[in-house]
């Protein structure tokens, strides 16, 4: 099984959820969306970072040197994102950045 092909399930506990924004200005107006939607760009952005990684590694013109720069910089990225993972319901899917901690 190919975990990239699996969908990726939102957790049951935020199903029908809301995202709610709240500005620090009492005269500014809150934002309230389905979680579903932050969720879903969440998922997008992930799948995208790794065509991204994709491209990097089979990239022609990059050599190894810059091929391992790259990557170091995704694999920050995705540890920054490790907040979200409380939003996913299986634990493959989760964001996993750089082992020793950012």
């Amino acid at each position: 099984m190919n975990v990239i092909d699996e969908p990726v399930k939102l957790g049951d506990r935020w199903i029908r959820g809301k995202m709610i924004l709240h500005p620090g200005s009492g005269d500014l107006q809150s934002k309230e969306f389905p979680i579903e939607t932050f969720f879903h760009k969440i998922v997008m952005l992930r799948d995208r970072m790794r065509v991204l990684e994709q491209n990097i590694n089979s990239h022609a013109k990059l050599n190894d040197e810059d091929k391992v720069h790259l990557q170091q910089y995704i694999t920050r990225c995705y540890g920054s994102l490790t907040s979200f993972n409380i939003l996913f319901k299986d634990k493959w899917a989760h964001f996993k950045g750089d082992s020793k901690g950012d």
